[in-house]
């Protein structure tokens, strides 16, 4: 099994490209399913969740070509001959329970297993269930499968009782190709959900309000092929800048959309770093300078991201003072705390509340990754701390960040990947 090393105390400095967003590309690929033609994907980063997708769509039948060095893949769902998704892919990422809506709505039948994926909570599916039969399906879930049926889904009003980005992501899909108009309220805001919107308004759906807590969706008789190119991946983007500040370097990340990182770069500016942007690049600055610690709450979008949570835990760790740290979307989100305390944090854990008191220096340790967004937090403790931190069970890693050990060595990082 692969690790990461990290020697630490390297200032980062220079440029580093952002990949396409990991959490919009998964439900596009499935939207796929939904159309009468190919459908062509760009700016798709090479990540072990997508290859794990582009499987899970030709076991269905879809015809996948994927172009790994240009960043494409296309899907031709028009061979699409199977409706059922098997544990031994579903159970490594629970993103596949996005196939339900559309094969349900283009095939009028579903068989997804019951997801896996992270350990850092429940993620229920009885939100999007409540949501698919609101438009006629029929739904029971035994022996580990969800197993739907309709005829042609009708249009209706769809209220979740609290917000769900993938609850979200699956009824905008089935609402497509129902019949009549579907009203989505308190709806998930996130920039995954408007690229979702986009694509599928690129494949002939008729949607309003993407992006907003009310979502209206037309539907149309039948999609057509498309292309589309995925947005870029803000907890990436937001991975890269955190790390420029931690180490008191400056980073600048290229291709970038700022404007779905407005609570991020907030709190970068809080910690002290200088947050400037040009258009797609946004480059922090932290030259010679501590970060101050910084109170997180997380919450849906436009709030704080529950994925940038560990990250700048991470930096509260070897700040000026103290920061208090909320989770407020999952509910085992601080598996990563006791790793950290390995490399000398001063952590206190009260419910979903996270005291993290900066120390001057943090000292290199072995540490095992527990989830995606923790095995970054690690590397960025790893950047700062005495000596080195080797970090085990980094397979978590390459399910949401691109060739991350090459990108963080391009800024000038000590970081390599052993066998």
């Amino acid at each position: 099994m692969d690790k990461i090393i990290v020697t630490g105390g390297v200032p980062l400095d220079g440029e580093v490209r952002i990949s396409g967003a990991k959490n919009a590309v998964l439900p596009i690929l499935c939207a796929t399913l939904l159309a009468d033609g190919p459908v062509e994907i760009g700016n798709v980063p090479h990540l072990h969740d997508v290859r794990t997708t582009a499987r899970l769509l030709g076991g269905l039948g879809a015809g996948i070509g994927h172009d790994i060095a240009a960043g494409i893949v296309r899907v031709d769902p028009r061979t699409v001959d199977s409706h059922v998704a098997p544990y031994e892919l579903v159970r490594t990422m629970r993103a596949s329970v996005l196939v339900l809506g559309p094969l349900l709505a283009k095939h009028g039948a579903a068989e997804v297993s019951l997801p896996g994926g992270c350990a850092i909570g429940s993620r229920p599916v009885d939100l999007h269930i409540k949501a698919l039969e609101a438009l006629g399906a029929q739904i029971v879930v035994e022996h580990g499968f969800i197993k739907a049926r309709a005829g042609r889904l009708r249009g209706g009003h769809v209220a979740f009782e609290m917000v769900s980005v993938g609850a979200t992501e699956n009824v905008l899909m089935a609402a497509t190709l129902a019949e009549g108009t579907t009203t989505i309220d308190n709806a998930a805001r996130e920039p995954e959900i408007v690229d979702l919107a986009d694509c599928l308004v690129a494949m002939g759906a008729r949607i309003e309000g993407a992006g907003t807590s009310r979502i209206v969706v037309h539907g149309v008789e039948a999609l057509h092929g498309a292309r589309h190119e995925v947005i870029a991946d803000r907890i990436e983007t937001g991975t890269f800048l955190v790390a420029g500040a931690i180490t008191g370097g400056r980073v600048t990340a290229t291709h970038a959309r700022p404007d779905t990182l407005e609570a991020v770069l907030g709190k970068l500016r809080d910690a002290g770093a200088d947050v400037s942007v040009d258009g797609d690049r946004i480059t922090v600055d932290m030259r010679g300078r501590r970060p101050k610690a910084v109170d997180i709450v997380t919450e849906p979008h436009p709030g704080f991201p529950t994925d940038m949570q560990a990250q700048f835990m991470a930096l509260n760790c070897i700040a000026e003072g103290a920061g208090a740290i909320d989770e407020r979307i999952f509910e085992n989100r601080f598996m990563h705390v006791n790793e950290l305390m390995r490399l000398g944090a001063d952590i206190q854990i009260d419910g979903h509340r996270a005291t993290v008191a900066g120390v001057a220096q943090l000292s290199g340790a072995p540490v095992m990754a527990t989830d995606l967004r923790a095995s970054a937090s690690l590397i960025l403790a790893g950047l700062v701390a005495e000596g080195e931190t080797v970090i085990d069970r980094i397979y978590h890693l390459d399910r949401g960040y691109e060739h991350i050990e090459r990108k963080l060595s391009g800024l000038g990082a000590r970081i390599r990947r052993v066998s």
